[in-house]
């Protein structure tokens, strides 16, 4: 088993679910996963944004919006359909995950270019869609607008553990309220529902990052952090907020305070502008968690190896 530091394309295309989450909780806090939004056009219009990030030392890419019954990736030669997911994996050489958001309608505020639609929603037929397409990752959240409370989280959380939980990684949580008020702030999760996701068949606890969400302290997040790996799960520190877009020391801060907290992976969220972080910021946030030798190698090393 190596740490994820250490593998390569052709150690992602074959490792199983059981090995991949080793390798995480054995690099100590030094693994990224960058989000982007795959069907807006990208930032560089010849290249994805997913190849831009993975440039920038993005260790795994999260699709947001993925719709599995019509996948549409910008900026690769082949924008659609399932190739376009092969597509992809063939050019970053990084494990590819998605979002799947648990609701049974959507309360209409996000922008038009990102409507709702069936395949996005967390159901089992779309998580075996998702696994069919070679996911490793399902994210189990809510966007803003989609109003996603935890119970709907882990309510579709046992019913996909049932039907891909021995091949996919479950990750559960929300980076922000999600529309729903009464869980916003320091009251967007609790032990209780950590204890609620690792009972459903959650792999990793999404927490909101120290300083994101109002209320979430590094005190805070490291208690429940703690918490969530004394139940033997591994965790996921999200940057939800548009604050990828900040200044790179801001960034900085939250990586060290995510680092602090003791999370196992670090997410930096779609919204640089829209449909990715800033690139420097994927770069600053990955060399503040693991120095430039780790950033360099991750950026450098070959699809082909």
């Amino acid at each position: 088993m190596k740490r994820f530091l250490d593998l390569a394309a052709s150690d992602f295309r074959t490792i199983n679910k059981r090995d991949l989450l080793d390798s995480i909780v054995a690099s100590e806090g030094r693994v990224l996963m960058s989000e982007i939004i795959p069907h807006l056009n990208p930032m560089l219009y010849e290249i994805s944004d997913a190849e831009l990030a993975s440039a920038m030392g993005a260790d795994i890419i999260l699709l947001n919006m993925l719709d599995v019954n019509n996948p549409v990736i910008k900026g690769i030669p082949i924008e659609q359909g399932p190739e376009a997911v092969e597509e992809l994996k063939r050019l970053v050489g990084r494990p590819l995950g998605i979002n799947l958001e648990p609701v049974s309608e959507s309360l209409g505020l996000e922008l038009p270019e990102l409507k709702f639609n069936e395949g996005r929603k967390a159901t089992a037929e779309n998580a075996i869609k998702a696994r069919d397409l070679g996911i490793k990752f399902i994210l189990i959240t809510g966007n803003p607008g989609i109003g996603v409370g935890n119970a709907q989280i882990a309510k579709a959380l046992k019913e996909i553990s049932a039907v891909v939980g021995d091949d996919i990684v479950l990750c559960a949580g929300k980076m922000h309220a999600a529309s729903v008020l009464s869980e916003s702030g320091d009251s967007i999760i609790s032990k209780k529902d950590i204890e609620e996701f690792v009972e459903s068949g959650a792999d990793i606890i999404l927490i909101p990052a120290p300083g994101t969400v109002p209320g979430i302290t590094l005190d805070i997040a490291k208690e429940l952090i703690a918490y969530a790996h004394k139940l033997g799960v591994a965790t996921l520190t999200s940057i939800g907020t548009s604050q990828e877009g900040a200044d790179p020391d801001t960034i900085r801060e939250i990586a060290l305070m995510c680092k602090m907290a003791g999370t196992d992976i670090h997410h930096i969220g779609d919204s640089g502008y829209l449909g990715m972080a800033l690139p420097e910021n994927i770069k600053t946030y990955s060399t503040a968690i693991r120095g430039i030798r780790h950033t360099y190698l991750r950026m450098a090393r070959s699809v082909n190896r």
